[in-house]
């Protein structure tokens, strides 16, 4: 009990620190805003009013749409246009209210939908391009693709396309003919999965945690077409076709227009619907302010989406803890391989071959990046196998994390002196019995920093997960950021949960090593 109260006295000292230094930067937050909107103030002369008024300009998109397509044309061009891709649509027009960016090329529904909440925003007259949306479908798989075709042509004859549409676009009809499956409708077929990028109103979006919109009706009354059940999995937008390809998901609908270069790697359907793509600009008007207390009602109360928080939460314990153990045993025995061959003279040919196996591995996951790792696990080593993501990001981060749990331990074992190995040989011990009760025990003690370090880096390393389908701690905060298009809330929430669980994690682990070296006195 007494060590217990310790420990909460440390953390709740830390936290006090810790809060007042996030108060002090939501201050200066505040202040740099303040002076950003006056920079803006004096930019609105220089807006653009017309397509011929892009040369030059700093122009925003989502990486890998249609928009990013036709954008990249005027990159490297003589007048300096500059091109800034964001992940997401609403980072995107968050910028562009900011001022970073001098406009956003975008489909022109979900520019609608941000103008609602953004009254300071508007749309010019003139269209930047006209597409035609169409769902993806792996190469190769024709019989998919006619399935697909055929039940989507039922759909146009009966109405039903045009009545999802209207549900979502219009003054008139917008709310008054949702989409409802068939009674009778069996699912006899299997599953159907979409990959998405639900942050994309009103194609799709988040409404009281569930995926909605003009996309997921569509898909859902094809899949009642096919006898199958829809499961929609939300990812990054320029996952989505690699999802497809690797057979992670069986289609792929996000708003997505059929282009040359897509066509290269992936089939399309026919076209559901016509769309547009349009210049979104900063018309310099008086945003509408909501007081503190609105935007945390609109934050967290509103369609109950404080509930994203814990369950991004678990999905990241989840990860980190397993990935966790998991880095730490075979950490463990990659150490052990690297010191028998650093302290052995004699050096069998047995561990010499796991040394070079070892040196490569530490290599290969210490000099490429987590994200790339990520993907590789997900996307190519279970390429063929419908995997859990939660299952193939433990796998992914557990051995980085070992790349590094390994070097962290054999630099604690190599601090050891010498001395006391040759000494506990001299006592009759074996090599094995001397590493498990005199140089480990001292080694954990000198590694115990570095796998602490080691072990919150993982922690939020893990925040790259929405790429592979998975809603984490970070995503979370970005599907709230989406709906709500407020920023500074839900990210400082993000922060300080990470916060908060790093202050625990390095208050534990710093009694453990008082404890560790009071009994080594």
């Amino acid at each position: 009990m007494k060590e217990y109260n310790s420990l909460y006295r440390a953390t709740k000292k830390s936290l006090g620190c810790y809060l007042l230094c996030i108060a002090v930067m939501m201050l200066v937050v505040i202040i740099m805003t303040g002076c950003g909107r006056q920079e803006d103030e004096s930019a609105q002369a220089a807006k653009i009013t017309c397509v011929q008024e892009l040369e030059g300009r700093n122009i925003g998109v989502q990486i890998g749409t249609t928009g990013d397509i036709y954008a990249s044309a005027y990159e490297g061009d003589e007048a300096g246009t500059k091109i800034t891709r964001f992940n997401k649509g609403t980072d995107a027009v968050q910028a562009l209210k900011q001022g970073k960016v001098d406009c956003v090329i975008i489909d022109e529904q979900p520019a609608l939908s941000f103008m609602q909440k953004n009254s300071e925003l508007s749309i010019l007259e003139e269209e930047f391009a006209l597409e035609e949306y169409a769902i993806c479908v792996a190469k190769g798989n024709t019989e998919l693709t006619s399935s697909i075709n055929e039940a989507l042509a039922v759909l146009k004859e009966n109405g039903t396309l045009e009545n999802i549409v209207h549900n979502y676009i219009g003054d008139d009809t917008k709310g008054k003919t949702p989409y409802k499956s068939p009674e009778g409708t069996t699912r006899e077929n299997g599953t159907l999965t979409m990959a998405t990028n639900v942050a994309f109103p009103p194609y799709e979006y988040y409404e009281n945690g569930v995926a909605v919109g003009i996309d997921v009706d569509m898909a859902q009354a094809v899949a009642d077409q096919l006898g199958m059940e829809l499961v929609v999995s939300d990812m990054e937008f320029d996952s989505i076709i690699i999802a497809v390809q690797s057979g992670k998901a069986d289609i792929g609908v996000a708003g997505m227009t059929v282009t040359e270069d897509r066509l290269k790697n992936i089939d399309f359907t026919e076209s559901y619907t016509t769309a547009k793509q349009v210049i979104m600009v900063n018309s310099g008007g008086v945003s509408t302010s909501l007081s503190l207390q609105e935007k945390l009602y609109q934050t967290f109360i509103e369609q109950a989406r404080w509930k994203y928080i814990p369950q991004g939460l678990l999905n990241t314990l989840i990860i980190t803890v397993c990935a966790g153990i998991g880095g730490i045993m075979l950490g463990f025995v990659l150490s052990m391989i690297r010191v028998a061959h650093d302290r052995n003279e004699e050096r069998p040919t047995v561990i010499r071959i796991l040394n070079t196996i070892a040196k490569i591995y530490l290599t290969v996951f210490r000099g490429t990046p987590m994200m790339v790792q990520l993907l590789i696990m997900y996307y190519v080593v279970f390429a063929s196998v419908k995997v859990n993501p939660i299952i193939a990001a433990v796998i992914a981060f557990g051995l980085n994390s070992a790349a590094y749990v390994a070097e962290a331990v054999r630099a604690g074992i190599m601090a050891v002196e010498i001395g006391q190995f040759e000494a506990g040989r001299s006592l009759g011990f074996n090599y094995r019995q001397t590493m498990i009760y005199i140089i480990l025990p001292q080694a954990v003690k000198n590694a115990l920093p570095a796998m602490c370090n080691e072990f919150i880096a993982l922690l939020k390393e893990s925040s790259i997960v929405g790429y592979i389908g998975l809603m984490d701690l970070t995503k979370a905060g970005d599907i709230i950021r989406s709906n709500t298009y407020e920023a500074m809330i839900p990210l400082c929430t993000v922060a300080v949960v990470y916060l908060i669980i790093v202050m625990i994690l390095t208050a534990g682990v710093s009694r453990l090593e008082r404890r560790l070296k009071k009994d080594a006195r």
